[in-house]
């Protein structure tokens, strides 16, 4: 018996849809991961032969691996059982719960996205927005820095644009991964922020679960080798000052740190500090504890308007870059050497113990941040401003005291960024970004602080302020 079967074309189409997918899957797929990985692999190889810090094996380790040693890890196991003993939730279900975990925290760092778009991106953002400047770094202490140790930056957090510049700054040396909170998990931006190699972190979780999950990759990211940046103040300061330190990351670091190891864990302390943070007033009239909130569509409006106003003032060429964003490294400091000074082995102690001790670690490190944050020309004349209260000054009263503060800066330490090695210039710089943003006004060759600006002023002094014991600035 013969005859034809007539199929709807829909039919042959999804067929061939599923055999062309099929075919993709098992023949082509495979070859192009092969080559990409291949491809990938040999820039590693490459850009490690120019990095001072290169990067680690376990940071292009696959991440589905890494997944599922997060997952299966002894510590998180036991942590698994702890918490299926205290609440009764069947282990089967916290099981999947850790893979999510882990599935959030691991990031996927490819070295094409970091060094090839994301540097030039960078790049092209930084120095079109400041003038970028590297006040000092400590060179010979960081090539002191035992090879294969695990690295991680420390730095005061002024503004998102942190991330951006300090990643750009050290590109040289190596790939940094940061931790990042909820902000930047909206897609699409959390498949590039995987892809620069960051991890993200729920800031304030109660729960006992991620916490582990969390705590162990860090310690397997350290004691892989990863460059990790931190910020121990956990967030941006919101008055200008260094803010209270936030340890649980750098906690975790050291609390598996063997001294004795192969592999030391160093701190290099960095400062940062801008002419003009984009988020300042957003950071100082933020609402406190118990007001309400601004709605998003009113925070989108302000960024509308704040990009707006820019490009007006673009059109009537009379936009300048933001002024001067800053960087200083300062010496590493080993924590193999800092054990060894002070007779600590953080794995050894008891957890209030532990806290004590890391409590003491991140004081230390934060007075280093603190040491190397760079004085720019905003900073010094906003000083000048605050100290002048409501007197109006001329411009050479306003250069006279900015040159004995600047004395004052030096003989305390303070790294403090000349423009131009030109004194007077400096002064015109910072004079010229308050007086534009109309912090200080100007009538008959007088200036005066600005009564409604004057938080604005304080936020700029308040970055250098730490430099300056005496709160009445000469």
């Amino acid at each position: 018996m013969t005859g034809s079967l007539a199929l709807p074309l829909w039919i042959l189409a999804v067929v061939g849809a599923l055999a062309l997918w099929a075919a993709l899957d098992r023949i082509f797929m495979p070859s192009a991961r092969w080559f990409l990985r291949r491809r990938l692999n040999r820039m590693i190889e490459e850009v490690n032969t120019r990095l001072e810090l290169q990067i680690p094996a376990f940071q292009h380790t696959k991440r589905r691996v890494l997944i599922d040693q997060l997952s299966y890890d002894p510590q998180v196991m036991e942590a698994i059982d702890a918490e299926a003993e205290a609440t009764g939730i069947p282990r089967e279900v916290l099981s999947r719960q850790v893979e999510r975990y882990a599935r959030e925290i691991v990031p996927s760092f490819n070295a094409y996205a970091y060094f090839r778009i994301g540097y030039h991106v960078a790049r092209r953002a930084v120095e079109s927005l400041y003038r970028v400047r590297l006040g000092y770094s400590d060179d010979e202490a960081l090539a002191r820095i035992e090879p294969g140790a695990s690295v991680v930056f420390v730095m005061n957090h002024r503004s998102n644009m942190d991330y951006v510049i300090v990643a750009y700054m050290a590109a040289h040396r190596s790939a940094l991964s940061y931790a990042v909170g909820e902000w930047a998990r909206v897609w699409p931006l959390r498949m590039l922020v995987r892809s620069l190699g960051a991890y993200f972190v729920r800031r304030g979780s109660g729960s006992r679960l991620y916490r582990q999950v969390l705590a162990r990759y860090v310690q397997a990211a350290t004691a892989g080798g990863v460059v990790q940046a931190v910020y121990p103040e956990g967030g941006l300061s919101r008055d200008g000052r260094l803010r209270k330190p936030k340890l649980g990351l750098i906690n975790y670091m050291v609390s598996s740190f063997d001294p004795e190891g192969t592999r030391d864990l160093v701190f290099v302390p960095v400062g940062i500090n801008y002419d003009r943070v984009l988020e300042d007033r957003m950071l100082v009239r933020a609402p406190g504890p118990g007001e309400p909130r601004r709605s998003r569509a009113r925070v989108l409006a302000t960024a509308f308007r704040f990009v707006a106003h820019n490009v007006s003032l673009m059109i009537r060429r009379r936009w300048y870059r933001f002024g001067y964003a800053c960087v200083n490294f300062a010496a590493p400091i080993s924590m193999r050497d800092y054990a060894r000074d002070h007779g600590v082995d953080f794995r050894s102690l008891e957890e209030e113990a532990r806290h004590e001790a890391v409590g003491k670690l991140g004081g230390e490190l934060l007075e280093a941040i603190a040491a190397a944050i760079p004085v720019l020309p905003v900073s010094l004349v906003a000083t000048v401003f605050v100290n002048a209260e409501s007197d109006a000054l001329d411009l050479l009263e306003i250069k006279g005291r900015t040159q004995t503060l600047i004395d004052r800066l030096e003989r305390n330490g303070a790294y403090v960024h000349i423009p131009r090695a030109d004194r007077d210039y400096a002064v015109t710089v910072g004079l010229r970004m308050l007086t534009l943003r109309h912090f200080v006004t100007e009538a008959d060759g007088l200036y005066r602080a600005n009564d409604g600006e004057r938080d604005m002023l304080r936020y700029y002094a308040n970055a250098i302020e730490h430099f300056l014991p005496d709160p009445q600035a000469d």
